[in-house]
């Protein structure tokens, strides 16, 4: 693993440059990007594959003005921390965004309360006043696929096939602004309640691709029926072809990911992977 020294330092120093000591350095994340906590409030997230498929900084653009907009409309997320210019901020060629600390517990999500944190997310942003990428990280995985040889030939094709398929399909339906990756993982209960973090693949596109995203583990991995019809209550109407249609899409894109998030996969994460596979070569 790369040393975290210049990172570290990075972030440090944009710190200071605000008039903020850092008095602390908690490793909070360490993979493609360094979670550091750095005071009591003050938490930086550092890009560290410096040389992975996103470049410069225009996406954490999209992510700082999404999560601004968010905030300031009273949508439960994590907040940009007040302190520091939003940014993105770029020093010694790592991208660096900077945001509140948080006091995480124990207790596991009510899957009702997923459903409408993430609706009331989509009421806030359908009302966002820029224009995003129409659905971006589908098209960033065919860049993907077409630069890399992850797979096997044919299961590389395969993939292929389903993010085309998927383009076609979803673009006929209306779009807005999506968190784009909206998985449990990027789900919080803190002591503030349920927020939503980490918006740097927010696009536009239809928002049962959303819905997508936080159900399929518990839909397809967890077999888990009644999160699943839980959350899709809570959220609301959806239309059950562009949910489908978004829920193959979804796998493709982690499919797709899965070897530049995940180089050296420990077991559970190679059974995920090839469950996400195997459910694909049905589809």
């Amino acid at each position: 693993m790369l040393s975290t020294d210049l990172p570290i330092r990075a972030a440090t120093e944009i710190a200071l440059a605000h008039g903020i000591t850092p008095d602390r350095c908690d490793i909070l994340q360490n993979s493609s990007t360094l979670v550091l906590r750095l005071t009591e409030t003050l938490v930086a997230r550092i890009v560290q594959d410096t040389d992975g498929p996103r470049q410069g900084t225009e996406w954490f653009a999209r992510e700082n003005a999404i999560a601004l907009h968010l905030t300031k409309n009273g949508a439960p997320v994590i907040p940009l921390h007040p302190a520091l210019p939003a940014g993105p901020h770029l020093h010694l060629g790592y991208p660096i965004n900077f945001w509140e600390f948080v006091t995480k517990i124990d207790a596991e999500p009510d899957p009702t309360v997923i459903g409408h944190t993430l609706r009331q997310c989509h009421q806030i942003m359908s009302h966002f006043p820029e224009s995003l990428p129409n659905l971006a990280i589908i098209s960033e995985s065919l860049t993907i696929l077409d630069e890399r040889e992850l797979f096997p030939k044919s299961t590389q094709q395969m993939l292929r096939d389903h993010l085309t398929a998927s383009t076609q399909v979803l673009s006929s339906y209306p779009h807005q602004p999506l968190h784009g990756d909206a998985h449990m993982g990027n789900l919080m209960n803190t002591t503030r309640g349920l927020l939503w973090t980490d918006w740097e693949d927010t696009f536009a596109g239809p928002v049962e691709w959303d819905v997508a995203s936080v159900i399929w583990n518990a839909k397809l991995l967890d077999e888990d029926p009644a999160t699943v019809k839980a959350i899709l209550d809570a959220y609301g109407p959806v239309d059950e072809k562009a949910l489908n249609q978004s829920l193959i899409g979804r796998a493709a894109v982690m499919t797709a990911w899965y070897p530049i998030l995940y180089p050296n996969p420990n077991e559970e994460r190679q059974r995920r992977l090839r469950s996400r596979i195997e459910w694909l070569e049905k589809c």
